[in-house]
C-alpha cells in the first residue's frame, strides 16, 4: 500500500519545481483511490494542475474517486473539450451519482457533454425510486444469446468489453432480453468453440428486481459470495447489473446511516469535516429536543414520589445505578436484535422465540447483578437488610422489563415501517428510565410501608 503522506511532500516539492514529467510517471504507477486521497491535501488551483498531468484513462478513473466538491471545482474549471473526455470514459451508475449530488448548474454542463443515448440512459435510471436496485445499476454490461458459438461469444466480448463495467460474468437472455441464465468468462475461455452458450450456461441465476431496496441487494451479495447482480424489471427482462464495488458503498452508507440513528443524529451523505457547525447542528438539536422533553417523565415520577424520598433518602443514592443498568441492559438486547434483522437473521415471526431467550438471558443476568450488589449493599454501604431487598428486587425487575422492551420495540417498528434503529439508544434508554423509577418506587412503597 502506497504511503500517502510520504508521497505528499514528493509530490509539492516536484509541483514547486515544476517538473511535471517526473509527477506523471509517479501518478502511472498509484491506484486511482491513493491519488484522489493524495489530492485533497492540494489547493483548487494546484488540483486542476495535477488532475490535468494524469494521462486520460486514469483522470477518468481518479476522477470517480474524488469526492462531490472537488469534482465539482475541476468541473467548474474544465474546458468543454476536457469536461467530454471525462464524461465519456465514465460508467453510468457513477455519472447518475454525480448527477444526482452536484448543483443544477453543473448537471447541466456535464448532460451537456454526453451523447443522447447517455443522457437517456441517466434519466432512465435518475426515475427509480432512491436507495433501490434501479438507482445503484449500471446498464454497461454484456449479454449473450442461448444459441450463440463460443466463438461468437468471444468476438462479442472483445467488441463491447471495453465499455461494460465487467466481463467476469455474462448473462445469457432470449430474443426478448428475458433473463434464462449466466456464463462466467472463465467457462467461455475454457470452452470448445462450436459449442453453444445453452450447453455450458448456469440456469440458477439470482436476481432483484428494479425497486428492490438496496440494502436488500448488498445482502445477496454476502450471502451468496457474488460479484455482480443482474437487475431485472417487471417482466423479467435484464435491464442493469449491481456490482460488488457499489454493494460495499451500500453497507458502508447503511450502517453508517444506522449508527447516527442509533445516537439520535439525523443521517446525512456528508464526511464530518465536510459539514458546517450549524448542518452539525441541525442533524442533532431536533432529537436533543425530543429527548429532552420526553425525559421531563422521568422529573414527573421523582416529583410524586418526593415524601417516599424524604422519608428513605437513601434511595436516592441508588436511582443512578438502576437507571443505568436498564438503559445498558436494554441497549445490548436492542443493538443484538436490530444487528440481526439488518442481516435478515430475524424476522418479526421470531418475536416469541425472542422473547423466550431474553426471557432466560435476563433470569441470568439479572438474578448475577442482584446477588452482586445484595453483597455490596450489606458489606459495605451497610443499609439495612429491607433497604437491600428493595434495590436488588427492582434491579432483577429493571433488568427483565428492559431486555423484553429491547427486543420488542425494533421489532414491533420495522413491521409498522419504522426504521428500528431509531428504536435503540437513547430512545430505548429514555423508556426504560422511566419503567425503572416507577417499578423502584413501587417496590419501596410495599417493602417500606411509604
Amino acid at each position: 500500500m502506497i504511503n500517502v503522506k510520504f508521497l505528499d511532500k514528493t509530490v509539492s516539492r516536484l509541483l514547486k519545481e515544476k517538473k511535471y514529467k517526473e509527477l506523471k510517471d509517479i501518478f502511472s504507477f498509484m491506484n486511482p483511490v491513493d491519488i484522489a486521497t493524495l489530492l485533497q491535501d492540494f489547493s483548487e488551483k494546484n488540483i486542476l494542475l495535477l488532475f490535468r498531468i494524469l494521462p486520460k484513462d486514469l483522470a477518468s478513473e481518479t476522477f470517480v474517486e474524488m469526492d462531490y466538491d472537488q469534482q465539482e471545482v475541476l468541473i467548474g474549471s474544465f474546458s468543454d473539450t476536457e469536461l467530454r473526455d471525462v464524461v465519456n470514459e465514465l460508467y453510468i451508475d457513477d455519472m447518475v451519482d454525480m448527477v444526482e449530488e452536484m448543483p443544477a448548474n453543473v448537471v447541466k454542463r456535464i448532460l451537456e457533454s454526453s451523447d443522447s443515448n447517455t443522457r437517456q440512459l441517466i434519466n432512465e435510471i435518475l426515475k427509480y425510486p432512491s436507495d433501490s436496485a434501479g438507482s445503484i445499476m449500471t446498464t454497461e454490461f454484456i449479454t449473450l444469446h442461448a444459441n450463440m458459438k463460443i466463438g461468437e461469444a468471444i468476438k462479442r466480448i472483445r467488441e463491447k468489453g471495453l465499455d461494460s463495467e465487467t466481463i467476469e460474468i455474462c448473462y445469457v437472455t432470449d430474443n426478448v432480453r428475458h433473463l434464462i441464465g449466466f456464463v462466467t468468462i472463465r467457462t467461455i475461455i475454457l470452452s470448445d468453440e462450436n459449442a453453444k452458450i445453452e450447453d455450458v450456461m448456469n440456469r440458477n441465476v439470482i436476481s432483484v428486481g428494479t425497486t428492490e431496496d438496496q440494502e436488500t441487494v448488498a445482502n445477496l451479495f454476502a450471502k451468496y459470495g457474488l460479484t455482480v447482480l443482474p437487475v431485472v424489471d417487471n417482466e423479467k427482462r435484464i435491464v442493469g447489473i449491481v456490482t460488488v464495488d457499489d454493494a460495499i458503498d451500500v453497507l458502508q452508507k447503511e450502517t453508517t446511516e444506522d449508527i447516527e440513528k442509533m445516537a439520535a443524529i439525523t443521517p446525512t451523505d456528508k464526511p464530518y469535516l465536510k459539514k458546517t457547525t450549524y448542518e452539525i447542528w441541525k442533524s442533532r438539536i431536533p432529537w436533543l429536543l425530543i429527548l429532552m422533553i420526553s425525559a421531563t417523565f422521568t422529573g414527573m415520577i421523582i416529583s410524586h414520589f418526593e415524601d417516599a424520598l424524604k422519608t428513605y433518602v437513601i434511595l436516592t443514592a441508588y436511582i443512578p445505578m438502576l437507571m443505568d443498568t436498564g438503559g445498558n441492559s436494554g441497549s445490548q438486547t436492542s443493538v443484538t436484535v436490530i444487528r440481526s434483522m439488518s442481516l435478515n437473521e430475524l424476522h418479526f415471526r421470531d418475536i416469541f422465540r425472542v422473547l423466550w431467550k431474553e426471557f432466560r438471558v435476563a433470569f441470568l443476568c439479572s438474578i448475577t447483578l442482584a446477588l452482586v450488589y445484595f453483597l455490596k449493599l450489606m458489606l459495605f454501604d451497610r443499609t439495612g437488610i429491607y433497604v437491600a431487598l428493595v434495590i436488588c428486587i427492582t434491579l432483577i425487575l429493571i433488568v427483565f422489563v428492559a431486555k423484553l422492551v429491547g427486543c420488542i420495540l425494533p421489532m414491533v417498528a420495522k413491521k409498522i415501517g419504522f426504521d428500528p434503529a431509531v428504536m435503540a439508544s437513547p430512545f430505548l434508554t429514555t423508556i426504560v428510565d422511566a419503567i425503572s423509577l416507577l417499578i423502584y418506587f413501587n417496590i419501596a412503597s410495599l417493602v417500606l410501608h411509604i
